[in-house]
């Protein structure tokens, strides 16, 4: 493995192996992810007993499965616990685990991202952790509030300073979000293509207003959600980023100006048909829609991780309950384009056409 990390059995994750400090004198993290072996046989008392340690981590804690054998009910239990667990793909249908040709070249690859962007690949985790089981608003709150910490990190001021000085957007030279109604149908179209249909303020502010008028009115029975030009979206405009005045206002522009409340308050009423790209907002607002229906080659990403950052849209909390905490993560750390019909197998669009 090209990035050190230790490895322990599921026993020694039940005796306390992952527990030792996290941070060094200096306050630097010290080893940030542990593996676990699931190729290891496990009992039923062990596997509890790593599942109630598991259930408090100090680190990332990543399972590797290199047998082809499907896992066992201990093992599937431990796994479940875990932030994330690597498998050959022919042995990990169960959503606690990530299919893969080559489980140990995908950890390396994990690995990897998790040391070049260690604040951020942890407070995803814990994010997820704390967000998963809460009702979609408080969700995005603790969404929004791991993103507002991570906005002081080294990571992201790197990218920030690799990104370097860029001019704000111009403002749009047509209509950025379209409003049509067909029959008792609302379709609201975004539209800005010459800037990919990113989701920056005139988008994000079009498409609120378009909802907010779903909401007020009851004869508006479906909503059909699309997007002019090449592809979906590109997500958030990046020549926007890190230009709000302060933390507190980006907190509640990010929680209460954005969609993905208004999407998930309208999901029964709303399909979203996607094509080409959907990065990082592009697909984190649309999950929470109750049907997505996606173009042949459409690609997925969620790069937010590899900035610094986590998915600050929404994609926290929509994108888990379509695909699992688990597969959430793996996407988002390594910022792997998850093609139509993996996402389709994953649950994370409901129809490729």
């Amino acid at each position: 493995m090209g990035t050190r990390c230790d490895t322990i059995t599921p026993a020694a994750l039940a005796a306390g192996a992952a527990d030792l400090p996290l941070l060094r004198d200096d306050a630097a993290v010290d080893e940030p992810m542990v593996v676990v072996d699931l190729d290891d046989d496990v009992d039923a008392d062990t596997a509890a007993r790593a599942v109630e340690r598991a259930g408090h981590p100090v680190r990332l804690l990543v399972g590797l499965r290199t047998r082809p054998e499907p896992l066992t009910a201990e093992q599937l239990a431990v796994a479940a616990a875990l932030d994330t667990t690597l498998a050959p793909a022919e042995s990990a249908s169960a959503r606690t685990l990530v299919g893969t040709a080559d489980p140990r070249a995908a950890l390396d690859e994990l690995a990897h991202a998790v040391a070049e962007q260690e604040h951020a690949a942890m407070v995803l985790a814990h994010v997820l952790r704390a967000s998963e089981t809460l009702p979609v608003p408080e969700a995005l709150d603790v969404e929004s509030l791991g993103y507002s910490t991570l906005l002081g990190t080294p990571g992201f001021r790197r990218w920030l300073d690799g990104r370097g000085p860029r001019p704000l957007p111009p403002p749009s030279p047509q209509q950025p979000v379209l409003i049509g109604r067909e029959g008792d149908r609302l379709r609201i179209t975004l539209n800005r293509p010459e800037r990919r249909n990113a989701y920056g303020a005139e988008v994000r502010d079009g498409l609120v207003e378009a909802l907010r008028l779903a909401l007020v009115d009851d004869t508006v029975t479906s909503i059909l959600v699309d997007g002019n030009g090449p592809v979906f979206s590109a997500g958030g405009d990046l020549d926007e980023f890190g230009t709000t005045p302060d933390l507190g206002t980006a907190h509640l522009i990010r929680t209460r100006a954005g969609a993905a409340r208004l999407v998930d308050t309208l999901a029964e009423r709303i399909e979203v048909r996607v094509h080409g790209a959907c990065v990082g907002a592009g697909i984190e607002v649309p999950a929470f829609a109750s049907r997505i229906v996606a173009a042949p080659a459409t690609v997925f990403r969620l790069p937010e991780v590899s900035m610094g950052l986590i998915p600050g849209a929404g994609g926290c909390v929509s994108v888990p309950r379509r695909i699992g905490r688990w597969r959430a993560y793996w996407m988002c750390v390594t910022n792997v384009g998850l093609d139509t019909g993996t996402a389709l197998a994953w649950g994370l669009i409901d129809e490729i056409s």
